[in-house]
């Protein structure tokens, strides 16, 4: 085997850490000796052993002259955990194979630069794009400190999310489905508008059947404050917190109504009748959530596209047709007057889900 093909196994366990390290990144190691795998590792929790770590204990001796193969550089500073090179240092590894280096400013270079002066042999950019890839909220969330938004849409073929009575139970399949509740899990934060929580009234939690999951912070966009206090997202609790975004900072029997209930209400700007999704995402950034899926409606997947705040998209297509032009379009609102101004969308993955179609693609 190959550097890249070891690599490639230390992305792969970096990636059973998704939705359990924000805002620590995704990280997989591999301790290799003779061309065998001796250890294995990966970051598993927020606060926790990093993966070098995990891989360099389950080494053991055997690390001593093993190269080690880590999806990002190895940390050189002290935080809630001691720096992993002190560690390989102490295990005796003679080479370091890293996918990328680290892109947090507030930590960057140190690792393999420390590493080489002791004359530990440093190898960086062995499947970089892959590893980007895995920890794009990380890289954004760190070099802008605002999160990466996934825009997520569920349509007919002819671009509805919903037919003219509202009714969206089911677009797509259970493939589909199963797959949102992956990214619900993976994702710190999902956002709804206000209108989506009257019409469909979503628990908005993820459910992996029996994989265990985290709930994203549960975000509803409502200028009037006008959620319904019968709403699910007041009377279930969620393992995550709920904030309600409201234009409206008037104390009221309602807001204080839905205060006692455990959500909390966040006042924010409001440009043209709306909440101000541009200023909205420093203050999420600034609450840590690194990641935010924007789950809907149509007013809602608009205004993420005007406000240019969305880095990725998953656009779900259902082998079904509405045949009218009353249904609920995907995005509700005025567009371009010209084709030639509207948003390309870039690197595009195909994807199939039993009958479904799954376009992936940046923006």
């Amino acid at each position: 085997m190959n550097d890249q093909e070891f690599m490639r196994i230390a992305l792969e366990l970096a990636a059973r850490g998704t939705g359990w390290t924000s805002p620590n990144p995704m990280v997989g190691a591999v301790v290799v000796k003779d061309n065998d795998i001796v250890g294995r590792g990966w970051h598993q929790k927020a606060g926790g052993p990093h993966a070098e770590v995990h891989a360099l204990d389950d080494a053991g001796k055997r690390a001593m002259g093993a190269t080690i193969y880590v999806s990002l550089e190895p940390c050189h500073h002290q935080g809630r955990t001691p720096p992993c090179t002190e560690k390989i240092l102490s295990a005796g590894i003679g080479r370091v194979v890293m996918a990328m280096r680290d892109p947090n400013p507030d930590v960057r270079g140190g690792g393999a630069e420390y590493l080489s002066k002791k004359g530990v042999s440093v190898t960086s950019g062995v499947c970089e794009a892959e590893a980007r890839r895995l920890n794009e909220s990380f890289i954004k969330y760190v070099t802008t400190k605002q999160p990466f938004v996934t825009l997520k849409c569920a349509a007919t073929l002819d671009g509805r999310i919903a037919t003219r009575t509202g009714d969206a139970k089911w677009v797509t399949g259970e493939m589909s489905r199963k797959f949102v509740h992956e990214l619900r899990h993976a994702n710190d934060a999902i956002l709804v508008g206000v209108n989506t929580v009257k019409v469909d009234d979503p628990l908005l939690t993820a459910r992996r059947g029996a994989e265990k999951s985290k709930d994203p912070i549960r975000i509803v966009l409502d200028t009037h404050l006008s959620i319904p206090e019968t709403s699910k997202l007041l009377r279930n609790p969620s393992g995550s917190d709920t904030l309600i975004i409201t234009g409206n900072s008037e104390s009221s029997a309602r807001r204080n109504a839905i205060l006692k209930t455990g959500v909390k209400i966040i006042d924010a700007p409001v440009k043209d009748g709306r909440i101000d999704l541009s200023a909205l995402m420093p203050r999420l950034g600034a609450m840590g959530i690194t990641s935010l899926l924007v789950e809907g409606g149509a007013t809602v997947a608009a205004a993420a596209l005007q406000a240019k705040v969305v880095d990725k998209i998953y656009f779900f297509y259902a082998p079904k047709i509405l045949g009218g032009d009353d249904g609920v379009p995907m995005c509700s609102g005025p567009g371009p007057a010209l084709m030639s101004d509207s948003i390309p969308v870039k690197n595009i993955r195909i994807h199939r889900f039993g009958d479904d179609v799954m376009i992936e693609g940046y923006l």
